[in-house]
């Protein structure tokens, strides 16, 4: 088929996946689906539709299942135990309260990364209130800082659907991605806790009202704050010195590196933070366990589904061969780590979901890593990190999580865009200018 017109039907129907889930409010399964099936039919040969489908959903699914069941898992008990509020109470003890901006920035940052930003925004949300009120500072100050933080780590770190779907799309070391998006993330957060504290001072934005949020745990201790980091800590310490294992000595026979490298498989990492998880659990009998196991199913349900629902647009994009021919083209303009960071933030602002942004992205420019000089381990890499940058530009009403944000913290939806969607703006360029420049140094 001739190229500019497979690459107008590719275009068409991204934005009929952008009507169809932002004003027509169709659910994004079906609209994913309907899409792929209208893409496929006008571009593939028919006998081929279904296999593509199958293959796109199926190995979408098949590579984060587990991960994001298991993740969920840790977050639910997180939250049932008090051990959240745990991680919250202990950094805010060595903050103060004048400080409580940067507490509630660590902790968001830390329980971000095995927890998706909208259930940890909605798991901590009482935390922000407490902490405005305590503190005596603005509202959607703090509600920013909590939410920018979180939003950081679900962008660019493995354990979350996007950057797992697309790190597998791509063939991107998970280990490493994880070291390199921790690093990124750092710069992004502080940028946007700096940019909020900007947008919100002078302007006499209320504090929340004054609200406990300890009540429901105050006829049980909250656990020690060293056990509710446990189930955070440990699986992504285990992946990361899995990836160093396999990179400094891939083909040892040593049983203590085997056990290491076996323990540091991202499915086997988050099972044994799932099972630290349950040392949370003061009453562990049957009843609560099965509680949040099926909250943590139902919740990883929907989100393992639309995830997969991407995986199959992007199978169908990668299958009409339009990744290829657009790097040609783009071969010799020099665009190199731009040319994913301005597909992935063209795609995030105008459909809304980060995670189908980076599993589109991805399935879109892996077929150009060569002609992009891009085409080696690190450089899929870097490209993977450009991609989860421009996954941030711009979270605002098309995007679920900004309403999460602006309805559990009791903000208006202009101030939400003011504050809360110019940060998630200044986030996303902060990271990618940080990702170009370490680039210079390692491509």
């Amino acid at each position: 088929m001739n190229y500019l017109l497979t690459l107008s039907l590719v275009i068409v129907s991204i934005i009929g996946i952008i009507i169809l889930t932002s004003k027509i409010k169709l659910n994004s399964f079906v609209a994913l689906f309907l899409i792929s099936l209208f893409l496929a039919f006008l571009t593939l040969p028919v006998h081929t539709i279904v296999a593509h489908l199958k293959e796109g959903f199926g190995s979408t699914m098949g590579s984060i299942g587990f991960l994001v069941i298991l993740g969920a898992i840790i977050g639910i008990t997180l939250d049932k135990t008090g051990g959240m509020i745990s991680i919250a109470n202990y950094i805010l003890s060595k903050t103060g309260n004048r400080k409580a901006p940067v507490a509630l920035g660590i902790t968001g940052f830390i329980a971000g990364m095995p927890i998706f930003c909208d259930s940890g925004y909605i798991i901590m949300s009482g935390l922000v209130k407490s902490f405005s009120s305590k503190a005596k500072i603005a509202m959607p100050f703090m509600a920013t800082v909590l939410a920018t933080s979180l939003y950081s780590v679900h962008c660019l770190i493995p354990t979350h659907p996007g950057a797992l779907a697309g790190a597998e799309i791509m063939n991107t070391n998970i280990g490493n991605l994880i070291i390199l998006g921790i690093v990124f993330a750092i710069p992004g957060a502080v940028a946007a806790y700096f940019w909020s504290k900007y947008m919100t001072k002078g302007k006499n934005y209320p504090v929340a009202e004054d609200i406990v949020v300890e009540d429901k745990f105050a006829k049980q201790e909250l656990p020690p704050v060293s056990l509710a980091l446990i189930p955070i800590i440990v699986p992504l310490a285990l992946i990361v010195i899995g990836s160093l294992l396999n990179l400094l000595d891939p083909k040892t026979d040593n049983l203590f590196i085997q056990i290491f490298r076996t323990a540091g498989e991202p499915v086997f990492a988050l099972f044994i933070g799932a099972f630290l998880s349950m040392f949370l659990i003061k009453k562990r009998n049957t009843a609560t366990l099965n509680e949040i196991f099926s909250e943590a199913i139902e919740k990883a349900g929907p989100i393992l589904i639309v995830t997969a629902a991407g995986g199959m647009f992007g199978m169908i994009i990668k299958a009409t061969g339009i990744g290829e021919e657009t790097g040609k083209i783009l071969a010799g303009t020099g665009l190199g780590l731009v040319a994913p960071f301005l597909i992935a933030l063209f795609l995030k602002t105008a459909q809304g979901s980060s995670t189908v942004a980076i599993i589109t992205t991805a399935s879109f420019v892996t077929p150009m890593l060569a002609m992009l000089g891009l085409d080696s381990e690190s450089g899929r890499l870097f490209a993977m990190l450009s991609i989860s940058a421009g996954s941030m530009v711009f979270s605002h009403a098309n995007d679920s999580y900004f309403w999460v944000v602006s309805k559990f913290s009791d903000i208006t939806v202009d101030t939400t865009l003011k504050v809360y969607s110019s940060s998630t703006f200044i986030m996303g360029i902060v990271v990618f200018i940080c990702v170009w420049i370490t680039s210079i140094f390692i491509l």
